[in-house]
C-alpha cells in the first residue's frame, strides 16, 4: 500500500464508488439522456434499462457496452454525490486509512480522480477489474488492525468473504431507486442503505471486529 501512498499503520476502510460515493446510475442516465436514449429502472442491471423513447424492448448488449466506454471516457465526472459520503469518509479517516476500490475502464482513471478529488475524497484510487476479493485480501493483509469493506454487488462481497472472511463487509445502494431491486445477503453482508448508519457500523466494527 506504500506506492498507493497509505501508510498501512492503521485500520483499513476499502470503498466503492459506484452506488456508493456515487450515484452512477443517475450520471449514466444523463450522459443516455445527450444520446437520445433513456434509462429505466426496471430491474437491477445496467444494459437491460437502456431503451430508445417509445420502445418496450432494451438496446442490445453491444450497444449498450458503447455507451458504458463513452459514459467512462466523455462524462464520468458528471456524476451525483452519494448524500454523506464524503463527510463520513473525512470522519473514518480520523481512525482508518482510507482506499478506493473501483471497477472501471482504465481509461476512467484520470475523470474518476478529478470527480473524488472535487467531492472532498481524495484517497488513494485503485481501478479494479473483476472481482475484488484478491485485491481487498491484499490490500487488508498490509493494514495493522482491522479492516471494512463496503460495496453494492453481492459478488463483489461473497469474493472477499472468500478470500479474506476476517474483513467486515457492508452491502449499501446509494440510489433510492435501485435499492428495492439490488440482490442481498444479510446473513453474510449486513445491508445499510445510507451513510449515517453505515458510519457508525464501519466505525465499531473497526474497534470490535466481526461485521
Amino acid at each position: 500500500m506504500k506506492a498507493l501512498g497509505v501508510r498501512g499503520d492503521r485500520p483499513l476502510v476499502i470503498v466503492d464508488v459506484d452506488e456508493v460515493l456515487g450515484l452512477f446510475m443517475e450520471g449514466f442516465a444523463r450522459y443516455l439522456a445527450g444520446q437520445g436514449l433513456e434509462m429505466r429502472f426496471d430491474r437491477f442491471a445496467l444494459f437491460q434499462n437502456i431503451y430508445r423513447p417509445g420502445e418496450d424492448r432494451h438496446i442490445d448488449i453491444e450497444t449498450g457496452q458503447v455507451h458504458f466506454q463513452a459514459f467512462f471516457r466523455d462524462a464520468v465526472e458528471d456524476m451525483p454525490v452519494a448524500q454523506g459520503g464524503p463527510e463520513a469518509l473525512a470522519r473514518l479517516s480520523s481512525q482508518a486509512d482510507i482506499v478506493i476500490l473501483t471497477n472501471a475502464p482504465g481509461q476512467a482513471l484520470a475523470g474518476r480522480a478529478r470527480w473524488l478529488k472535487k467531492h472532498g475524497m481524495d484517497y488513494p484510487l485503485l481501478v479494479n477489474s473483476g472481482l475484488k476479493g484478491p485485491v481487498a485480501a491484499a490490500l487488508a493483509a498490509q493494514a495493522s488492525g482491522r479492516a471494512a469493506f463496503i460495496d453494492d454487488m453481492i459478488p463483489n462481497l461473497d469474493s472477499v468473504a472468500e478470500h479474506a472472511p476476517e474483513i467486515a463487509r457492508f452491502q449499501t445502494v446509494a440510489d433510492v431507486r435501485l435499492r428495492p431491486m439490488a440482490p442481498s445477503r444479510p446473513d453474510l453482508h449486513p445491508r445499510i442503505d445510507g451513510w449515517e448508519a453505515l458510519e457508525a457500523a464501519i466505525a465499531q466494527s473497526l474497534e470490535t471486529g466481526g461485521r
